[in-house]
């Protein structure tokens, strides 16, 4: 930087307002060259000079805000609007102070005043926006940056934060127009490509926001969350080794607890548990309350069959707004107190699968002395009310109680202690419709004759996390299409059913899925069958939890509940285990049923 200008004796330099000036003057040019070390010194000296300059207060506070000094900035540009207080670009700047400071009413009060001072004034309406949306009001947020771009519509950052902002109302596409527009006037905005690559995940188009995040990092090679994105995009598409080096990138470059449990996932989705969980424990050494660090941990340590411990994990599983949408107001959560005269709310939490498998444990709470309810959802509620155990079912909505304790379905294992030896594995403990089971017996009979009677799934739900892997297409059955003396039942529902349309004529299902409503419907026709086989499903669940045999065909990426190694299941004795031993490789598994069909 260039030396202010020095005439004549230094003291009558200091002392002349042409000094004084320039000193500001050269102040500011430097730090809108973003050299603030030269600069800060500048303004210390002019304040010493003239403690009530009231741009050296200004801008010295900007300058240590943008160092992260913000309560040394806060008292600099208080000091600026107790001498100035119609300075509207000084008010914004101390509401840039206070939202540093997590302090959003104060700062949002601050950019109104700017706004009263100054209402044609875009950068105070943009960062008003921003404090809007970090305080939850979108669409108060939507309505200032579309102020500030009207006021001045070559603001990149506007533009970027109206389509954040819309984004979080899931208005996907006119996100992508703010993006667009971004880079109309940027074409090198890593951010916008950044941006509209998230937008484009959010609309489950994988393929083109693997498209952005590349060019986000050809753009910015350093760019951590864009090399998490990526490879939470490439997962998605089934490219765990990608993810995996995306992760081991971010890793590289922001060791956070955020990314070294996205590297672990990637590694436990490859199948590589002992990997995985030293990333889970290096998280949690960071940051020893990190929810999904605990959850991922319990799935790794249960799934080796580690129950004292994944249990234990498993019980804190939980994100703030995730526990808030299952607890019940004014009831005490259960941690294993004495039960014995004492009422019970049994919670269901996560999917139908889950909720089948756990209703078991009503039984095991009420020898242990309690009056049991269980709370699932709507299209369980048949099942539930038929569980042993079990004093009364609803829903949420449905209906209220007075209750000592809840507790969630899920989370009574790690209360009562369950180790592997200890499952309670008494089948069934939920049971058919006796009347439905007689309609459709009839039915299966005429359709199957003499034939062994086996019910098929082939496919879960799409937006399961691993669902590209659990899931298999039905041309992947061909092997069982040889097998003589087996009438086949299609059990399919969802968008796979469809891949009936295409099959072979040697390979025919009998599909009465149609008349398939809920989980009762299904359950009345299960037990009309000799087998039911599927891969890991609500189906597979329902029916191990009947009583009725069930073949469960696993990737080699398996969930924790099926243990590792195992061709049996402690949850369901019923049960018989097929495993991938190459992840995506489903032939060797179908032959192997195939088989096992024979035998």
């Amino acid at each position: 930087m260039e030396q202010h200008p020095h005439t004549g004796d230094a003291q009558h330099d200091a002392d002349s307002p042409s000094y004084l000036a320039a000193l500001v003057a050269n102040a500011l040019h430097a730090h809108r060259a973003g050299q603030l070390d030269e600069a800060a010194p500048l303004y210390q000296e002019a304040l010493a000079i003239n403690p009530i300059h009231t741009e050296a207060l200004h801008y010295f506070g900007v300058l240590q805000h943008q160092r992260r000094n913000h309560a040394a900035a806060a008292d600099l540009l208080d000091h600026a609007l107790e001498l100035e207080p119609t300075n509207a670009a000084c008010w914004s700047n101390r509401g840039l102070v206070a939202a540093a400071l997590g302090l959003h009413e104060e700062a949002r009060r601050c950019y109104w005043q700017a706004l009263q001072f100054q209402p044609d004034f875009p950068d105070a309406r943009n960062n008003l926006g921003v404090t809007l949306q970090a305080q939850g009001e979108l669409e108060g947020a939507v309505h200032q940056y579309r102020q500030a771009l009207a006021l001045d519509s070559s603001m990149l950052d506007a533009h970027l934060n109206l389509g954040t902002a819309l984004a979080k109302l899931d208005r996907y596409d006119e996100a992508l127009a703010c993006y667009e527009q971004a880079l109309s006037l940027d074409p090198y905005s890593a951010d916008a490509h950044f941006n509209a690559g998230n937008a484009l995940t959010a609309k489950g188009d994988s393929a083109a926001a693997i498209v952005r995040f590349r060019r986000a990092l050809e753009l910015r090679p350093g760019f951590a969350n864009a090399h998490i994105n990526l490879g939470s995009a490439v997962g998605k598409l089934g490219n765990y080794a990608e993810a995996e080096q995306q992760y081991r990138y971010a890793v590289a470059l922001k060791p956070n607890p955020t990314n070294l449990v996205c590297l672990g996932g990637s590694l436990g989705a490859q199948g590589r548990l002992d990997e995985e969980e030293v990333f889970y424990r290096r998280a949690l050494e960071l940051d020893p309350g990190y929810v999904d660090a605990h959850q991922n941990l319990a799935w790794t340590l249960l799934k080796r069959g580690d129950y004292a411990q994944g249990w234990a994990e498993f019980a804190k599983r939980w994100r703030p707004q995730d526990y808030a949408a299952i607890a019940v107001e004014d009831v005490p959560e259960w941690h294993g107190e004495p039960l014995e005269g004492r009422a019970i709310l049994l919670v269901g939490d996560q999917g139908f699968g889950d909720q089948m498998q756990f209703l078991r444990f009503a039984r095991v709470l009420e020898k242990l002395g309690a009056t049991v309810d269980v709370c699932v959802r709507e299209p369980l509620l048949p099942l539930a009310q038929q569980v042993p155990g079990v004093h009364r079912a609803w829903s949420i909505g449905k209906a209220e109680g007075r209750y000592d304790f809840w507790v969630p379905l899920m989370s009574v294992p790690s209360c009562v202690g369950t180790e592997l030896s200890t499952i309670p594995a008494d089948v069934p403990y939920l049971f058919a419709d006796d009347a439905r089971m007689h309609t459709w017996r009839e039915r299966v009979e005429t359709a199957a004759g003499s034939r062994r009677k086996i019910g098929l799934v082939w496919a879960g739900s799409p937006t399961f996390g691993n669902d590209r892997y659990r899931s298999m297409r039905f041309e992947d059955l061909a092997p069982l299409r040889e097998l003589e003396g087996v009438a086949w039942f299609s059990l399919q529902k969802g968008p796979s059913e469809t891949q009936l349309a295409d099959a072979p004529p040697d390979f025919r299902l009998h599909d009465f899925t149609a008349d398939l409503h809920d989980f009762t419907d299904t359950a009345a026709l299960v037990m009309n069958l000799d087998l039911v086989i599927a891969v890991d499903t609500g189906v597979a669940h329902l029916t191990g939890a009947l009583g009725k045999p069930v073949w469960v065909m696993l990737p080699a990426n398996s969930d924790w509940r099926w243990l590792e190694h195992r061709s049996d299941s402690p949850w369901y004795p019923n049960a018989r285990l097929f495993r991938q031993a190459v992840l995506g490789d489903w032939t060797p598994v179908v032959e192997g049923v195939a088989r096992a069909l024979l035998d």
